[in-house]
């Protein structure tokens, strides 16, 4: 008797339904699993065989196969455990039930207790684009899982619920979609932007990058206050929408990062990478070809601090994701493309002891050691950046001064230039200024004679770069559009150059 169950294997994001045949036939006892299983795959049969007879069920003394199509398809993963006992149990008759338009997926352990699985929620999608009518999960996975609606969506906690389920003796309880109220949860951060002290400047210099989504470098002495800036970027974000927090969490699901309960990523991601990173865990790769760092702060932000302490291989190995603002990873088990659309934040000292051009006469750093400190960071590396910011030393009236502003006064108006921005791009695949192509630059950055004008003499006086020219232009947009402007006007590209000085002051 052949009897055909259905699970999803992952490729990158994307989900591909698996059936799973088994023959249960005369002959001398054993399981044989067919169609390109790994190791975690051909070890199941033990864990599926103590599972069936710990469920209180009989593992059939017959001959076993197993074929996991498409058989092209590499199948690597534990979620197959729970499919292939159902499906054994089936071919042996000691489950009678249609399995037809129903997806399963999970762990066994010993007892048969069901254990979570990465990728649950990619696979639902894929299942409810295959037309499946049901899908059952571990319980702890049925958060995830239950983001997904137009789709039965069931949490079983053991073998033996899921076989009462399907056989209609004891149907487990259908979960609601809930997507929109998880992500309704109020995000509370411990710190906001009325904590800084001082550095007016570099506030405005931040707003500007995070009201256009653009990339910031900020630079200056220890203890100026670039990575306490940094850290409360999360604080004046936009709040995301749900296609982008549904994106967001394919991606933490399929990296194995849902973690203590997490069902939702609600609030942007910031993450923050040590500089002894490789270049694979912030690109992406391994054996699997999993996410890196990168695409883990997909539609938000990654902050490098002390960028230049950074290998040069993994600081190359970002220039061209965050231009084309996805990832390819090539293994020769697969090849996987993934997003990642970030705001990039970095950070560093002028020097290798941090007091180069503070005007303290501290620093003890020759001319030579400062090139090769600053010759880390390359040429095409800093032309990705569009906003470069300096972190002059505090004084002590600064630290003494009032409160600044606080983070929702600031994310109020970052909120309103979003929005222009959203209403501008609507129906072209992009949400902010700083994901603009050659076309929407031409059409919403034009600008009038005395503009032109200023912005010729600034390109040839500093010899700025085509990618440079159109950066500015993005930023003046995004000036222009904070101040609630229609058109881009020459006090806008003032500051805008003004944001690109610094690679002229140090690297040049």
């Amino acid at each position: 008797m052949i009897v055909k169950t259905y699970c999803a294997a992952l490729s990158g994001l994307d989900g591909n339904i698996v059936t799973i045949e088994t023959d249960a036939s005369g002959g001398i006892p054993r399981l044989d699993i067919v169609g390109l299983p790994d190791a975690s795959v051909r070890e199941s049969q033990e864990r599926v065989r103590s599972a069936i007879f710990n469920s209180g069920f009989d593992f059939p003394p017959r001959k076993l196969v197993i074929n996991l199509a498409p058989a092209d398809l590499k199948k690597e993963g534990s979620q197959y455990d729970l499919p292939i006992a159902v499906s054994i149990l089936a071919a042996t008759e000691q489950l009678k039930g249609d399995l037809n338009g129903t997806l399963m997926m999970g762990e066994l352990g010993l007892s048969g207790e069901l254990r979570a699985v990465d990728g649950v929620l990619s696979s639902v999608l894929c299942a409810r684009s295959k037309g499946f009518k049901a899908v059952i999960v571990p319980k702890e996975n049925l958060g995830e899982a239950s983001l997904v609606d137009g789709i039965e969506i069931y949490g079983a906690i053991s073998l033996a619920e899921v076989i009462l389920h399907l056989s209609g003796y004891s149907p487990l309880p259908r979960t609601e979609c809930s997507a929109r109220e998880m992500l309704r949860q109020n995000q509370k951060f411990e710190v906001d932007f009325d904590q800084v002290r001082g550095q007016l400047a570099l506030r405005r210099g931040v707003e500007v990058a995070t009201a256009g989504g653009h990339n910031v470098l900020l630079i200056g002495s220890p203890g100026s206050g670039k990575s306490m800036i940094a850290q409360r970027i999360p604080t004046i974000l936009p709040d995301m929408t749900l296609d982008e927090a549904l994106e967001v969490t394919r991606i933490y699901s399929v990296a194995g990062e849902l973690k203590g309960g997490t069902s939702i990523i609600a609030s942007r991601p910031f993450r923050t990478p040590h500089h002894t990173a490789s270049s694979v865990s912030i690109v992406g790769g391994g054996t699997k070809a999993k996410p890196g760092e990168l695409s883990l702060a997909h539609n938000g932000v990654l902050f490098l601090d002390e960028l230049p302490e950074y290998s040069k291989d993994v600081i190359e190995a970002m220039r061209q994701p965050l231009e084309d603002k996805t990832v390819t990873v090539t293994r020769a088990a697969a090849t996987c493309t993934y997003p990642c659309n970030v705001m990039l934040v970095a950070a560093m000292n002028p020097c290798r002891c941090g007091y180069y051009g503070d005007g303290t006469g501290r620093c003890r750093c020759s001319e030579k050691d400062v090139r090769r400190y600053l010759g880390r960071v390359s040429g095409p590396m800093l032309d990705r950046i569009d906003i470069q910011l300096e972190a002059p030393a505090l004084k002590y009236g600064d630290l003494m001064a009032e409160k600044g502003e606080s983070s929702a006064k600031i994310k109020a108006r970052v909120n309103a230039a979003r929005k222009i921005q959203q209403e501008r791009f609507a129906g072209q695949g992009i949400t902010c200024n700083a994901q603009m192509g050659t076309a929407q630059i031409e059409e919403y950055c034009r600008l009038g004679p005395e503009e032109s004008e200023l912005l010729k003499n600034v390109f040839d006086v500093m010899g700025l770069s085509a990618r440079a020219y159109s950066r500015i232009l993005k930023v003046s947009r995004t000036i222009a559009d904070l101040a609630g402007r229609e058109s881009i006007r020459a006090m806008d590209i003032t500051e805008a150059v003004g944001y690109r000085s610094l690679d002229r002051k140090y690297w040049n």
